[in-house]
């Protein structure tokens, strides 16, 4: 039942990434955002956790911009996690871009599995008229015991 879980979820986040793959290339990469999520248990069919992001852009001199969120997981999601980092690249459809404008929800598909050390999939669009892609697969890793699969939703804030 967990490997057809996990198929599952590692299919539908496959099949996401390409139709994100063609949108990226009509996008631009304007940075990388990094999120440390909080520790936390899995609720079974949702989850809810604070992040602590830092968008870095490509742009030389441009000086890091904080963010703060939440990510919440909604489908299967048992164990837990602690000292997570999620890295995405940050792609946008127009080139006039200012760092605030990652702030807004972001949704899309999620997977995860681990087993002391473990590794995660996040496929996600949103922001600011819907207007940017945190790279289609996002590159996660944890330490814990967790199985998740469904859908994901991020929320960013600027940090004060």
């Amino acid at each position: 039942m967990k490997h057809s879980l996990l198929s599952l979820a590692v299919g539908a986040a496959l099949a996401a990434s390409a139709s994100l793959a063609l949108a990226q290339n009509k996008g631009v990469t304007v940075g990388t955002l990094e999120c440390h999520e909080a520790s936390g248990a899995g609720l079974i069919f949702s989850s809810s956790r604070d992040l602590n992001c830092t968008f870095s852009g490509t742009d030389k001199g441009a000086k890091p911009v904080r963010y703060k969120g939440k990510i919440n997981r909604y489908g299967l999601d048992i164990g837990f996690q602690e000292n997570a980092v999620i890295l995405w690249t940050v792609i946008s459809t127009s080139d006039k871009f200012t760092p605030g404008d990652l702030a807004g929800k972001y949704g899309g598909v999620t997977a995860q599995v681990g087993f002391a050390a473990g590794l995660g999939a996040n496929v996600l669009l949103g922001g600011t008229n819907n207007g940017f892609a945190l790279q289609p697969l996002s590159i996660q890793g944890f330490n814990g015991l967790n199985l998740a699969a469904g859908l994901a939703e991020v929320e960013l804030r600027p940090a004060s």
